[in-house]
């Protein structure tokens, strides 16, 4: 079983938590990109795009790297890995709630009509 950090899960659901986070990254899914580049599509000032990034950083989420006074972002992915990792897991067991309730309701829903027909 795989072990998850509650700290770090926290930190991942946090950041991907608000749609224009989630923007960023699907822009960094397709390649590393500066800071100014990042910000264009959004309707907000540079310093609010900064604050979103350094969410995404402390999520672990996004890396920056320097080159003179460019800053370029590149997305790390393990994060999103092990949050999907832990949904996963709560998913097979909905599921096998929801095959043993049909599995019920099949049942029960079989047994009257024999009894009726007795």
């Amino acid at each position: 079983m795989v072990k998850y950090s509650s700290a770090a899960l926290d930190r991942t659901f946090d950041a991907l938590a608000d749609p224009t986070r989630r923007r960023i990254l699907s822009h960094l899914a397709r390649g590393d990109q500066s800071v100014t580049r990042l910000a264009r599509p959004h309707a907000m000032s540079l310093p609010a795009v900064s604050k979103h990034l350094r969410v995404l950083e402390k999520a672990g989420l996004i890396r920056r790297r320097r080159y003179g006074r460019v800053h370029q972002l590149n997305l790390e992915a393990e994060p999103l890995k092990r949050a999907a990792e832990w949904v996963e897991k709560y998913r097979k067991f909905w599921e096998g709630s929801l095959d043993r309730l049909a599995a019920y309701l099949e049942k029960t829903n079989r047994d009257p009509a024999k009894k009726g027909n007795e």
